[in-house]
């Protein structure tokens, strides 16, 4: 039997190139969940809320594939965030976060058509950032990666210069825990190599 069409909905592009990377080749339909009805101060939680929310709304749209949702906050300092609304907001927010430790949660969704109901899990990382002066953080904001991304920052581009070290699982950093994956895979009787 062949594995069914993986449909991954999500935008993200890094969450892409982890799977194309992986052997992994997704039909991407990013979702139009609207985010905002969700409305959680847990972390975990809310990026569980959000994953089953994406891949809910696309599942319909692909029955017979497998549809994986994803959603990514960083929680820091008793607040959540995820991708800042301008760039003065990444720059304070970073002002705040240098030097300092913050906790990066992925929430995850997978709706196959072996069992139609939605597997959800989610998977932390924490984040030690490095101090920075005005002046990086400055340049960083205005190479305008950190606001595309949860957080505002990546470790798989210019921002991986700027985090000192992970605890926990460094994929899930950048959006998409491929261990977790594995596992969430395997519960619902599919192997990754199944996709290769």
């Amino acid at each position: 039997m062949s594995a069914p069409q993986f449909v991954l909905a999500s935008a993200s592009s890094a969450r892409r190139q982890l799977l194309v990377s992986a052997g992994i080749q997704p039909f991407v339909h990013p979702s139009r969940f609207d985010e905002s009805q969700v409305q959680l101060s847990d972390p975990a939680e809310l990026v569980e809320a959000l994953a089953k929310g994406k891949a809910e709304a696309v599942a319909p749209l692909f029955p017979s594939a497998l549809v994986l949702g994803c959603d990514s906050v960083l929680a820091f300092a008793g607040e959540l965030y995820g991708k800042p609304e301008s760039p003065e907001a990444a720059i304070a927010r970073w002002r705040q976060m240098r030097g300092q430790v913050g906790e990066l949660y992925t929430g995850h969704a997978l709706i196959t058509p072996k069992r139609r109901d939605t597997l959800v899990c989610r998977q932390v990382t924490r984040v030690f950032f490095a101090y920075m002066s005005d002046r990086q953080i400055e340049a960083y904001v205005a190479s305008g990666e950190p606001l595309n991304c949860a957080g505002a920052f990546t470790i798989d581009g210019k921002g991986g210069f700027f985090i000192e070290k992970l605890e926990g699982c460094h994929t899930n950093v950048i959006g998409l825990s491929m261990p977790l994956l594995r596992r969430m895979l395997a519960e619902s009787g599919y192997l990754p190599s199944d996709f290769w």
